[in-house]
């Protein structure tokens, strides 16, 4: 019998806030421990939530861009659960009306090879719902101690249908929302911070069977590629389990990374285990047309849009767009170039996605550190076009452009590689290849186009490696031709 994989994930993502959910504490990482707290944080007698109004802004927008319907009004509801990270025995989340409801995430599925582009799939999503994040607990030797200062952090959690059936869709999945949540300045998904978490339902199922297989919740998944590990090792588990005719039972289980394996924690709670109620602290949030049109126009082009546009406007093959796209920074510094020569797009695109990001990874360097401007970039380009100086050599002056700031212009200039001689000069040079090598100029003759590619070295020599290519090689054919 052959079987099929059902996923399902939810995602939490914390949202980029200068203050958390419901207390004025600033919000961060990296401070000592117990710093970032208050009266509500650690839900001290007497002590009552106020809304973030930004968290609101910033969940609306991941909704938004994931196609979400934000209904009129949405509330908050208490979720009662012992843990000792949540100082107050419960977690004030969204139940019944949440804020974001339906949506779907756009994902693209790995190509035949890294040149080709892959399927795309649309992975709905049954809803995005705000509520405060927990503490961390910090385990030693024989101890464990708890800080808050993670705790009342804003964190949506986006919770999608269960129509993914591998792990390279979970992959795909969790990296498309982070692309938008980057995109859109929602957050920055440091998942070694915490700021993005995932945790993997996983049922398996006969091929053909409606209904659901028991599913396994995989928690402790802590990287993109952590749940594409897990996800698969949980499939064949599951598989393995069944082919022996055993039961899979409903459970919380966590995956071992170091190991490679997943592990049992505990029998799963169902939702009536945690005793949802209205919140009695918290009014329920109603949203108009005004607010939901003022998020709307803050949402940039979004990551798969823009690769569409790049690969049809600027005709860049999908190698450079899945390079650029991905980063913002970089596509939009790309673009300020490609926009004012739309006809050396190519050229440009792969500059940025070559010869840029090895620099700046050689010199261990911020795109926003570099020297060189979309504007510099292009007159290099400009004086490859026109014949200036040829491609081997723009290649040493993008490196001192790079380092310097300098246009291409003042590097040429500087450098002394603009050519000393004019085409009347190329056009010697070349009578001279074709003298030297009769057997070669018969090749051609004969039909052999390729064969005048044999002249082009000679001429590029007696050049000193100035003479344009394109010159050249217009300059042999026409000399060929004239001399048949």
């Amino acid at each position: 019998m052959e079987y099929e994989a059902v996923i399902g994930l939810e995602v939490h993502v914390q949202i980029k806030t200068e203050s958390k959910i419901f207390s004025p504490v600033k919000a961060g990482y990296g401070h000592e421990p117990n710093a970032l707290v208050d009266p509500v944080v650690l839900s001290l007698p007497g002590a009552l939530p106020v809304m973030n109004k930004a968290a609101l802004d910033g969940i609306m927008k991941a909704g938004l861009a994931f196609g979400c319907a934000i209904p009129d009004t949405c509330k908050w509801d208490r979720k009662n659960y012992f843990y000792p990270d949540s100082p107050s025995n419960y977690q004030i989340t969204q139940y019944d009306q949440p804020i974001c409801q339906g949506g779907e995430v756009e994902i693209e599925l790995p190509g035949e090879s890294r040149n080709v582009m892959g399927e795309h799939k649309a992975i709905k999503l049954t809803r995005i719902h705000l509520e405060n994040d927990v503490g961390k607990l910090n385990h030693f030797a024989e101890d464990s101690l708890v800080d808050y200062n993670r705790a009342h952090t804003c964190l949506m959690e986006i919770v999608s249908e269960p129509d993914m059936r591998s792990g390279e869709e979970a992959f795909a999945f969790l990296t498309a929302i982070r692309q938008t949540m980057v995109y859109c300045g929602i957050s920055d998904c440091d998942m070694e911070k915490g700021q993005m978490r995932a945790d993997a339902n996983i049922s398996v199922r006969p091929v053909g069977q409606k209904e659901f297989g028991a599913k396994i919740e995989l928690k402790n998944l802590n990287s993109i590629t952590g749940v594409k590990n897990g996800i698969e090792y949980e499939i064949k588990r599951q598989t393995r389990e069944l082919k022996k005719g055993n039961t899979i039972i409903q459970a919380t289980w966590r995956w071992d990374a170091d190991q490679g394996r997943t592990e049992p924690m505990r029998e799963k709670e169902d939702a009536h285990d945690y005793r949802y109620f209205p919140d009695p602290d918290l009014m329920p949030v109603r949203v108009d047309d005004v607010w939901r049109e003022r998020i709307r126009s803050e949402i940039p082009e979004l990551p798969w849009d823009k690769q569409r546009r790049f690969m049809e406007e600027y005709a860049l093959p999908y190698t450079i767009t899945s390079v650029l796209v991905p980063d913002r920074g970089l596509s939009d510094w790309f673009e300020a170039a490609a926009k004012q020569a739309p006809d050396l797009a190519q050229a440009l695109g792969n500059y940025v996605a070559n010869d840029l990001l090895r620099e700046l990874s050689e010199a261990d360097q911020q795109l926003g550190e570099c020297e060189m401007t979309p504007n510099s970039l292009l007159t290099l380009a400009k004086a490859v076009a026109k014949g200036v100086i040829t491609k081997q050599i723009a290649k040493d002056v993008f490196i001192e452009m790079f380092k310097s700031g300098e246009t291409a212009d003042q590097v040429i200039e500087r450098k002394g590689l603009k050519p000393d001689f004019d085409e009347s000069q190329v056009r010697i040079w070349c009578q001279e290849a074709l003298d030297e090598n009769p057997r070669v100029v018969a090749d051609v003759r004969s039909g052999n186009a390729k064969a005048i590619n044999a002249l082009l070295g000679p001429v590029m020599k007696k050049s000193r490696g100035k003479a344009s290519p394109q010159v050249v090689g217009a300059l042999l054919r026409e000399l060929i031709d004239a001399g048949e």
